[in-house]
């Protein structure tokens, strides 16, 4: 419950750091103000993320937003190179998931079955809202190993209302795709069992994506859930494993 509160209280801060400045990738609407986020002060909306996570669908369809790729530029390279060095650098210092926990990360839903676990420093999340600092990134991906974990990356995040430049200003659109969720229709009370169902209507595998439908169904929608997203593994060897986008979705299912 509480790990719930503090997930959503992250997805809020970047809206707290930083009003928007710019169309942001031609996603939905919404005002720079808590009431402009339906929904997120409802645990729901955690949950249904986190299980959309799961998917393979990860990166298609009408729920998920993914940067387009853009030519290559001088030193977009040598920056991306920069973030994976970073990236390494506290793989390595957290390889322990104890010291990791020491150092203040939490655990996203830990009771919660997953191919990979996301490892939460709210704090960092925070300062990501601000500036990026690829020493200190949002959450550390660890796979179960046992009665422990294994580190196979990070993830780094932006703020909701970040534009393409902005992303691209921290890692480079030409390197790598960020993402987020969107589009998701929560259930209302007496038909929150229908959101984890193979053909629902609701949730981020639902086939509701617009707000006027999610009103004629009675449920709360919310334009995009969470921060922008990208995940590094800075132990690949090769470019398109250290950024891959088809492994964040893999890793991600049940």
């Amino acid at each position: 419950m509480k790990q719930l509160l503090a997930f959503t209280l992250f997805a809020l801060c970047p809206l707290w750091a930083q009003q928007p400045t710019s169309p942001d990738m031609n996603m939905p609407a919404h005002t720079s103000d808590m009431q402009g986020m339906p929904g997120m002060d409802n645990e729901d909306g955690a949950a249904h993320a986190m299980h959309s996570m799961e998917s393979h669908h990860m990166d298609m369809g009408p729920h998920m937003k993914m940067t387009p790729m853009r030519a290559l530029q001088p030193g977009d390279q040598q920056k991306a190179d920069q973030v994976v060095q970073a990236a390494r650098r506290a793989a390595e210092k957290y390889s322990d998931y104890k010291v990791a926990l020491a150092d203040g990360f939490k655990i996203f839903m830990p009771d919660h079955p997953q191919k990979q676990y996301h490892f939460t420093n709210y704090r960092y999340g925070f300062e990501a809202a601000f500036s990026f600092n690829p020493d200190h990134p949002t959450s550390l991906l660890y796979e179960k190993n046992g009665d422990g974990y294994k580190l196979i990356g990070v993830m780094y995040t932006a703020r909701k209302t970040a534009t393409p430049e902005d992303l691209d200003a921290r890692i480079p659109l030409s390197i790598a795709q960020w993402h987020a969720h969107v589009n998701l229709c929560l259930p209302p009370p007496d038909k929150k069992q229908e959101a984890w169902g193979p053909h629902s209507q609701f949730g981020l595998h639902g086939s509701i994506t617009t707000q006027a439908e999610c009103d004629a169904a009675g449920g709360r929608f919310m334009p995009q859930i969470f921060s922008w997203m990208v995940h590094v593994y800075p132990f690949e060897q090769k470019p398109e494993d250290i950024w891959s986008v088809e492994r964040q979705a893999h890793e991600h299912m049940d």
